[in-house]
C-alpha cells in the first residue's frame, strides 16, 4: 500500500477558489460521465483546472485576457501538467455541442453585461453532455461595491480594477435562477463575505450554482 509522506502533500497547492472543492466533489460522484471539463476564464497564476488534473480529468480552458492565459500558462508548465488552455470567449465556446461532461466558471461570468453572461451560460449549456454537471457564481447586491462607478443600468457598473476599467453585473440572490430554470438546481448558496483588503474591510457578495442538465 501506498502511504504520502509529508513531502508528497507539500507538493500539493491549496487553490483559494474554495468552493470548487465542493463542484469537484459533486463532479466525483457522477461515475457515468466522462472525466472532461471545461473552465470558462481558466486564467491567472493559480488556475484551478490544475485541481480537475490532479484527479484525472481531461481538462481544457478559455481565457479572454492574453497577459491571465500567459500566467495560467506559465503555471501549467512549472506543474509540467497539460491544462490545455485556450484564448477565446465564453460566449462563443469552440467546443462541439455535449462535448464536455462537466463545465464551470469561477468569478468570470459576471465581468459583462447581464445580455453577455444569459448568452455564455447558453454556451456553456450547449457544450455540456446530457445528465453533466455545471457551476456558476454571480455578484450579488449584498457587495459593498454595487452601485459604485458608471451607472450602465440593471445594477450593472464599470468600475476598475487595479486602474483597470471592468464591467460588473451584479445580481438579487435568487435572480440567476431563471438561466437555470431547464436545469436541475443541485446546490445554491447565497454568501456574503467579510475580509480585509489592502488595510479595508470590504464586503463581497456571492451566490453560487451548482447545476444539472437534463439527460436525454
Amino acid at each position: 500500500m501506498n502511504r504520502k509522506t509529508k513531502g508528497d502533500y507539500a507538493m500539493l497547492d491549496i487553490f483559494k477558489q474554495i468552493p470548487l472543492y465542493r463542484f469537484l466533489q459533486y463532479c466525483q460522484e457522477e461515475s457515468r460521465l466522462p472525466r472532461t471539463i471545461l473552465d470558462c476564464g481558466a486564467g491567472g497564476s493559480q488556475p484551478p483546472l490544475s485541481l480537475f488534473r490532479t484527479y484525472g480529468y481531461e481538462t481544457n480552458g478559455v481565457e479572454f485576457d492574453p497577459k491571465q492565459l500567459e500566467l495560467a500558462n506559465e503555471y501549467a508548465r512549472h506543474k509540467a501538467q497539460l491544462l490545455h488552455i485556450q484564448q477565446g470567449d465564453m460566449r462563443h465556446l469552440d467546443f462541439a455541442s455535449e462535448s464536455m461532461g462537466f463545465v464551470y466558471s469561477y468569478n468570470s461570468v459576471f465581468h459583462m453585461r447581464k445580455a453577455d453572461v444569459q448568452q455564455s451560460v447558453s454556451e456553456m449549456k450547449r457544450i455540456l453532455m446530457p445528465g453533466g454537471l455545471m457551476f456558476v457564481n454571480f455578484l450579488t447586491v449584498n457587495d459593498s461595491r454595487c452601485g459604485q462607478g458608471r451607472d450602465l443600468g440593471k445594477h450593472e457598473h464599470e468600475q476598475f480594477d487595479d486602474s483597470v476599467p471592468v464591467i460588473h453585473s451584479y445580481y438579487e440572490p435568487g435572480e440567476p435562477d431563471l438561466l437555470f430554470s431547464d436545469m436541475e438546481i443541485l446546490y445554491k448558496e447565497d454568501r456574503v463575505l467579510e475580509r480585509i483588503y489592502e488595510g479595508e474591510k470590504i464586503r463581497q457578495g456571492f451566490v453560487d450554482y451548482i447545476v444539472k442538465k437534463a439527460d436525454a
